[in-house]
């Protein structure tokens, strides 16, 4: 299913072609940290996910001048492509138990959207794990306000009631629902939820700054919906849910105790308690 990102890669070829026609220009040397960052800004904005999550790796897998920024934008990528990719599943999970004449269909898609949203949601816990060495009291959301719309993806209506879509009607549909969930994704992490215009206004300056309290209480909330994924309706994985859970507590034990937090905690805690 990585095909659903695949298809955002319009530009890229193009981008790529860009770079090596400007090497003599004053262009960042590949295989440079600059490099990196260029591309993944470049790929980010052809909607290229598959490349800028690689981009973005790259520059985290070690300390150099743009570390700070990349963490925090993997984690909004990674989580923003797990919801994706689940939100898909559960449409056609839901259309399996609406179709009762000829579920395999909707299972088999079901699936395989589930073992996408697993893969991303294990990079999303290794790049948590790395982010959370840093102390800093403000963390830095640099990516560009992403493209894709807050509302519900509508042809995935149709499959949880039960109508299968046709490929010309699938892979549309799974870009425009990982579009969502990295645009839903990022709306948490500058912490205006569900919120994209004030997101925009946000981001407009480049780098917002969002309190260390805020980012983690976000990313703690990120860590228990991932948990669901696990859960014994879906892939039923119950060292998984506590590995997500555990993580998610441990997230919100240096941060100021509020309605929101104290709410989150008893909802991981219940989890936890009933794995």
């Amino acid at each position: 299913m990585h095909t659903a990102i695949r298809t955002m890669a319009t530009g890229t070829l193009v981008f790529a072609c860009f770079l090596i026609s400007c090497s003599d220009s004053g262009a960042p040397k590949e295989g440079t940290p600059a490099y990196y960052w260029s591309a993944a800004k470049e790929t980010f904005a052809a909607s290229d996910y598959v490349k800028t999550v690689e981009h973005l790796e790259k520059l985290t897998a070690n300390e150099n001048e743009f570390t700070t920024r990349a963490r925090p934008w993997l984690l909004i990528m990674t989580s923003g492509i797990t919801r994706g990719y689940m939100d898909l599943a559960e449409s056609f999970d839901a259309g399996a138990r609406a179709n009762k004449t000829n579920p395999t269909p909707f299972r088999r898609t079901t699936n395989a959207y589930r073992a996408e949203a697993n893969r991303s949601a294990l990079s999303f816990v290794q790049a948590f794990d790395q982010f959370v060495k840093s102390k800093d009291d403000q963390i830095p959301v640099a990516l560009p306000f992403p493209t894709g719309g807050a509302a519900p993806v509508s042809q995935l209506s149709k499959a949880a009631a039960g109508t299968m879509l046709l490929p010309a009607e699938l892979e549309p549909a799974a870009k425009r629902a990982i579009e969502r969930g990295v645009l839903l994704a990022a709306c948490a992490a500058a912490g205006a939820p569900d919120d994209p215009a004030k997101t925009q206004e946000l981001l407009k300056p480049g780098t917002l700054q969002v309190p260390r309290a805020a980012f983690m209480t976000a990313m703690a909330n990120t860590l228990f919906e991932e948990s669901k994924l696990y859960g014994p309706r879906q892939i039923d994985n119950p060292e998984r849910v506590k590995i997500f859970c555990t993580r998610a507590l441990e997230a919100l034990k240096n941060v100021p105790e509020t309605k929101q937090t104290k709410e989150l905690s008893s909802k991981i805690t219940k989890s936890l308690k009933s794995t």
